[in-house]
């Protein structure tokens, strides 16, 4: 921890999943962004390094069991997003849906950010519902085969996608797809602050899609920076064994 600058942002948030709620804090992306150091972060979205620097300094830096996914075997990460974070995400997109089409009638003549956002919104759950299944049907059943492959010590499974590589790039694309849409929204809505005197559909349509925009960071976190390179590692020592 001593050399901080020097650490990726993603590197400190796979170790430790508590420190993601300090970079959202200072409004450092960790997900899609998180490959650079935490000095280049400062730079790019101007914030104090010192400040930042004593604010992770000050997490507790050894996860609990629970929390520590980077040890997790990849299958049960696999289930682990479909159950928590693609079942957040299928629960609430009507709920989301809902609100945003009745603040629009009611809100939109005065407030007309709130019609780009609710087409903003149709668009972001429209794309991740079709990239879960692409997952949930294709992806992650392989990464299962693979993790069954190397317990049972038998050959790399055939995937008709080629190799692993090829999903995954899709899969990252339409991340940072899905985290520009919701981008453009934080912006629109003033990070989310509604309006003085906005009624409880306004304040609740807002305080959602900030959750939603939370609970989106942790999910591409999970399979950007933990899930896909561990299993593009898997991939790799179950074709070099064969080839042994």
């Amino acid at each position: 921890m001593e050399n901080l600058q020097d650490r990726t942002v993603a590197e400190m948030v796979t170790e430790n999943i508590k420190t993601a709620h300090i970079f959202k804090k200072y409004g450092i992306d960790f997900c899609c962004g998180g490959g650079i150091s935490l000095q280049k972060a400062c730079e790019k979205y101007g914030v104090d390094y010192n400040l930042l620097s004593e604010d992770l300094l000050s997490v507790e830096q050894t996860p609990s069991r629970a929390t520590d996914y980077n040890s997790w075997e990849l299958d049960f990460l696999t289930d682990h997003i479909i159950n928590v974070h693609h079942t957040y995400v299928e629960e609430n997109i009507p709920l989301l849906l809902q609100y945003s089409e009745r603040v629009a009638q009611v809100h939109g003549a005065h407030y007309t950010e709130l019609l780009e956002i609710g087409e903003l919104v149709k668009q972001v759950v429209g794309e991740l519902s079709s990239h879960m299944k692409k997952e949930e049907l294709i992806l992650f059943p392989f990464i299962k085969k693979m993790v069954k492959a190397k317990k049972e010590n038998l050959d790399l499974p055939e995937a008709h996608f080629g190799t692993v590589d090829n999903p995954i790039k899709m899969m990252e694309t339409e991340h940072e797809d899905a985290g520009e849409l919701l981008r453009k929204i934080g912006e629109l809505s003033n990070s989310y602050t509604p309006p003085q005197g906005a009624c409880n559909t306004y304040r609740a349509f807002y305080a959602k899609l900030d959750e939603f925009e939370q609970d989106l960071h942790q999910h591409v976190h999970l399979e950007n920076n933990i899930l896909f390179p561990k299993s593009l590692k898997l991939e790799k020592e179950l074709r070099d064994s064969q080839v042994k």
